[in-house]
């Protein structure tokens, strides 16, 4: 037993510790949120497999099919455990807290903390799968990572963000000095690109789908789905029409090849989801976006967190059909509100006077931050941060 009082330590868009008692908070709201939403479990999903379960949509993911359907899940994830006094990761702390709500709810789970990218971590997945939750009705693929060994060739790629083709001037908040400052990127290169897209496209989606087909391990009709986000013109430069995406575009490609391959043969539907900008670890470190996630609460009245919107995809959509949030056939819009255009013209109107001067009247940063320091388990209603926490529990 380690007991011990946390303080945050963080710079910039990096906190490098973690409360394990706010991330326990932050995971019964999100339990509790999908309790309500659904006071009886839907029926469809059974067992779920979930990459990249620890944070953000995919946790929500891992909460939405065990609340709402009622699914064993497994999750998995790259997470640092707690060592030699030093706190876990938020991640850590998140599965810890998800497997004691599933223990007092009787609902199996079962993690894997580990690289995803890699064969043996998928070899490990299988096993467990064969055992605990053959088949599969259900693969969320949600894996946030800056780099990858590839399993095949063993090269390394390390993803970037930046522009394609020329370079980028725009501003964004200086999360250390909290300034509104210029930024400009240079556009990537080309070898850059292609690391990106190894990264965080389709390439990984699809070994984890053929090995799992390839083991037998997906049911009939099974689903799977990985997330997207395509964002307003403000950030198109960066996000849209930059590296990232580009590798989104290749998600795209993979959602409509896995389709072609294993459709017919298993009745498998892929999709993309493309949900609407959320504070996340990987979000705060964009340039531009810290900015425009401050900006946005202004105008979207109802800006959703990822577990509001996995409700709307898992209860609306996966259980309820509503092919409303169907665009295409294999695209999935959860972002319409945040992109309409009386909130993209609000935008518009107050990025520009937006100064450091004026950064707390003209923007929620207070808000911005309060999220922020949340993922990590501070700054969380209900916690005295004076009282010791134990750091080395495991699941």
């Amino acid at each position: 037993m380690s007991l011990q009082v946390i303080k945050q330590r963080k710079r910039g868009f990096i906190c490098v510790n973690a409360h394990p008692e706010g991330c326990r908070r932050n995971i019964g709201r999100q339990v509790e949120a999908i309790r309500q939403a659904v006071p009886k479990p839907f029926e469809g999903v059974k067992n779920a497999l979930i990459i990249g379960a620890s944070t953000g949509y995919g946790l929500a993911s891992r909460i939405a099919a065990a609340w709402a359907f009622g699914a064993k899940t497994l999750g998995v994830f790259f997470e640092r455990a707690p060592k030699e006094g030093s706190t876990a990761t938020a991640g850590y702390y998140n599965t810890m807290a998800f497997h004691e709500q599933a223990r007092e709810a009787a609902l199996y789970a079962a993690s894997l903390n580990g690289d995803a990218f890699s064969d043996d971590l998928k070899r490990q997945a299988a096993e467990i799968i064969r055992k605990d939750l053959a088949p599969l009705d259900l693969v969320i693929y949600s894996l946030a990572s800056p780099r990858r060994i590839h399993p095949r060739t063993g090269q390394t790629h390390n993803a970037v963000l930046k522009p394609i083709g020329r370079e980028f001037t725009s501003k964004t908040i200086d999360l250390n000095t909290e300034k509104v400052v210029p930024v400009t990127l240079e556009p990537a290169a080309e070898n850059e690109i292609e690391d990106t897209v190894a990264v965080m496209g389709g390439d990984d989606w699809q070994l984890w789908m053929e090995m799992l087909a390839s083991e037998n391990l997906l049911a009939c009709g099974a689903r799977t789905v990985a997330y997207s986000y395509i964002g307003p013109e403000v950030t198109w430069p960066i996000y849209r029409d930059g590296t990232i995406g580009r590798a989104k575009l290749d998600l795209e490609k993979t959602a409509r090849r896995l389709n072609t391959t294993f459709g017919s043969k298993l009745g498998l539907e892929a999709f993309v989801s493309v949900n609407k900008a959320v504070v996340t670890q990987a979000s705060a470190a964009i340039p531009v976006v810290p900015l425009y996630l401050s900006v946005l609460p202004r105008v979207l009245k109802n800006n959703e967190q990822p577990i509001g919107q996995m409700r709307r995809l898992f209860v609306d959509f996966l259980a309820g059909g509503d092919q409303s949030l169907l665009v295409e056939p294999w695209r999935v819009r959860l972002d319409t509100a945040e992109l309409s255009s009386d909130v993209q013209a609000g935008i518009a109107r107050i990025w520009p006077v937006v100064t450091t001067e004026n950064l707390y009247q003209q923007t929620d940063f207070t808000g911005f931050k309060r999220a922020f320091d949340n993922l990590f388990g501070f700054d969380v209603e209900g916690v005295d941060y004076s009282q010791s926490s134990e750091t080395e529990s495991s699941w």
